[in-house]
């Protein structure tokens, strides 16, 4: 499986989104261990009985919602599972259906039940061209067409609903922004360029300069322009800004990486509990992506962390948003080292 996601990252990446030539796409020894596997096993299965008739999650208030259904699926496909494939790759086909239904003729992606739907939207986006570009040639035809619709309406809805800074906030006017909902947008954006669908280069120009106002000058990123001081979540946030934008080798960068580990480095005791499957969800993504002595130093400590807060059940807890979050989230982090999806890949 992981051979078959390698093939069709190399056929989709596409000029724009420039890649890192320090790719390393295979798990090393060290990265995997027995551990591990049993806790995202277990992790999965969590989320497979969970899993409503609709194909939907839902999570405490946040009732059917089409974020979380989006990251537990991914979470099912960071094991390998597609739509017909692996042994999740039902409830995966289930999932791609809700979010397929829950799109509007606006193009935004969205539920009964939504907290900032462009959160949602950025996330079910992110998910459609993970499972879009991974998947073409595997499905049926009328399946296919309606995902690939599905996708650039999405797409289009984003480019059309960025404020004039280059950013993009809760609901899809641009109005206003701020660099966590902004994020999502973002690798929606490149998520779907991985797998053929046309971005405007100046959406993702615009992106940028947005991110890098938000940076203040002790490394670590605002809430917005101008607004707040900086938080160890959305710098995380920030610097995976850059990076999916295709920017690899910057001071911004670097300078972000210094706040995350001097502030939120796992088992130094010195990160702030709040927004935490969130922060860390950013954040191993940035020291994956930047690699070297930053993944090396920050993965062993955050896959202990994580396996020796993992519940009964098989789940992990998340008190401000949900059960099926926190799990979701935990084992997209988990399996960072497996390199099954495309936009995780370098």
């Amino acid at each position: 499986m992981k051979t078959i996601a390698l093939i069709v990252l190399a056929l989709f990446i596409t000029p724009g989104f420039a890649q890192s030539d320090s790719a390393q796409n295979a798990a090393t020894d060290s990265e995997i261990t027995p551990e591990l596997d049993n806790a995202v096993n277990d992790g999965l299965a969590f989320l497979a009985r969970t899993q409503e008739d609709d194909g939907s999650w839902a999570d405490g208030r946040f009732g059917k919602n089409v974020a979380i259904t989006s990251l537990a699926c991914i979470a099912l496909m960071s094991d390998g599972n597609l739509p017909g494939r692996g042994p999740y790759g039902d409830a995966v086909d289930r999932g791609v259906e809700f979010i397929l239904e829950s799109s509007t003729d606006s193009g935004l992606i969205t539920s009964q039940s939504t907290n900032g739907p462009m959160y949602g939207h950025g996330f079910a986006t992110l998910f459609l061209g993970e499972v879009y570009g991974m998947s073409v040639g595997g499905d049926n035809t009328a399946r296919s067409q309606k995902l690939y619709d599905t996708l650039v309406k999405a797409i289009r809805l984003i480019e059309q609903t960025q404020n004039e800074d280059g950013g993009w906030r809760y609901n899809p006017v641009p109005y206003d922004a701020d660099v966590s909902v902004t994020i999502c947008q973002i690798m929606a954006l490149r998520s779907a360029r991985n797998a053929g669908i046309e971005v405007a280069t100046e959406t993702i120009d615009r992106a940028v300069e947005y991110v890098r106002q938000c940076q203040s000058t002790d490394g670590g990123f605002k809430y917005q322009i101008g607004s707040g001081s900086s938080a160890w979540p959305r710098t995380a946030a920030g610097v995976a800004s850059l990076f999916y934008a295709g920017i690899y080798d910057d001071d911004a960068i670097d300078k972000g990486l210094e706040y995350l580990e001097n502030n939120a480095t796992p088992g130094r005791g010195a990160a702030v509990r709040s927004h935490y499957y969130y922060g860390h969800y950013y954040a191993v993504q940035c020291v994956y992506l930047a690699g070297g002595k930053h993944w090396e130093t920050w993965w062993p400590a955050i896959r202990e962390e994580l396996l020796s807060s993992q519940t009964n059940d098989g789940g992990w807890e998340d008190r401000s948003v949900g059960k099926t979050y926190g799990t979701a989230m935990a084992l997209i982090i988990l399996q960072m080292p497996k390199r099954y999806m495309p936009i995780f890949q370098k």
